[in-house]
């Protein structure tokens, strides 16, 4: 049975391929010129770059104009500031990936109070009740996925063990950090308790995992770190697993482990999120083992029909009115699915969709 857990980051159903090669068309078109402010993190991240211009694409098709904005490098005042000048400037729908989970409460005090819905995409924004919507994918639903491929390539229900592993999350102050170490943890806590998966660090707890910012610097560091202190290399103690929350992450783990000696013939089974180039390369030369494929294309073109929604005067489409809650009640949802991609399906799943080419892996 699912989990139903408040502040759940969220969830599911995949389009059609039409859709997903941008075939299909955003419902009733024609914007009219209204202004939609929407509000990106980062450009540092590939996946970020990615939704905000396929938004805009999408957005203008429609007939809309769209201020578009990236808060540097996950600066706080900035996103604050570009969010108070889209509400200044007319925009007249708001569609944030917040940085900070909890940090857009006062600024957007003047969003409610300017009548402007607000649509939280892919990060529940808590504690405002400024926020009308959200669009997210299952987020519990990606650790299951990577906790689960674990679980299948170590065989874990049939096989004696002990196998070593050990955990990177993602950023601290990234509420979808909480849905995709507990739906892994849900996964691996079994095999701990066991004692069939070892952390030789002992850093098992959520907070002792996180990776601030989803830095591959970070990361790089931490696992480093983690090579050094419990003696991990092809030649030493055997590291058999890595549970990587995402790709920016799982490729700081990459640098260190190939750094220690590490091949593709004893790499260690490591996951990601969202097929970024770099990690879907590695995969295809056997450094990385998968990444869960967030299709940015389907959130985007989900978030335009409910923006087109929204300023035709209809209720946008939801397919979640009792999950979500963001601390100041349920915020009506719709739930994108997460999907699994291996050197296997990558080409089915990346390249005959129109993700990427094939010049873009080589």
């Amino acid at each position: 049975m699912k989990k139903i857990v408040p502040f759940l980051l969220a969830g599911c159903i995949m389009l059609s391929m039409a859709a997903c090669s941008g075939e299909a068309s955003v419902a009733g078109g024609g914007g009219g010129g209204d202004k939609i402010g929407v509000s990106m993190p980062t450009q540092s991240l590939q996946r970020w770059n990615q939704d905000g211009s396929n938004m805009k694409t999408l957005l203008e098709s429609a007939g809309y104009t769209v201020d578009l904005q990236y808060a540097g490098d996950n600066d706080i005042p900035t996103q604050v500031s570009q969010i108070e000048n889209m509400i200044s400037g007319g925009c007249k729908v708001l569609v944030i990936a917040a940085i900070n989970d909890s940090s857009l409460t006062t600024v957007l005090e003047g969003a409610k109070s300017n009548n402007i819905p607000v649509i939280a995409y892919d990060r529940l924004i808590m504690n405002s009740d400024a926020v009308t919507y959200y669009a997210t994918f299952d987020n519990w639903k990606v650790g299951s996925i990577q906790a689960q491929y674990i679980e299948t390539a170590l065989d874990l229900k049939n096989a004696a063990g002990p196998f070593n592993i050990e955990i990177f999350t993602g950023s601290p102050d990234d509420n979808n950090v909480n849905y995709f170490f507990g739906g892994a943890m849900e996964v691996l806590q079994p095999y701990i308790d066991e004692g069939k998966l070892v952390i030789q660090s002992g850093q098992t707890a959520k907070d002792q995992c996180t990776t601030q910012n989803w830095s591959t610097e970070e990361s790089q560091k931490r696992m480093e770190n983690l090579i050094a202190s419990n003696n991990y290399s092809p030649s030493g103690t055997n590291l058999d697993a890595v549970l990587s929350s995402n790709d920016s992450v799982a490729n700081g783990v990459t640098n260190a482990l190939v750094a220690a000696g590490y091949t593709k013939d004893n790499f260690p089974i490591l996951t990601g999120q969202d097929c970024d180039k770099p990690s879907v390369k590695n995969m295809i030369a056997g450094l990385q083992s998968m990444s869960v494929f967030k299709d940015t294309r389907t959130l985007a073109e989900q978030v335009v029909k409910m923006c087109d929604a929204i300023l035709k005067g209809s209720e946008p489409e939801i397919n979640d009115t009792e999950t979500y809650d963001n601390g100041t009640g349920i915020i009506p949802s719709y739930l994108c699915d997460p999907v699994s991609g291996t050197v296997d399906n990558y080409k089915e799943l990346l390249i005959d969709s129109g993700y990427y080419t094939e010049e873009d892996l080589q």
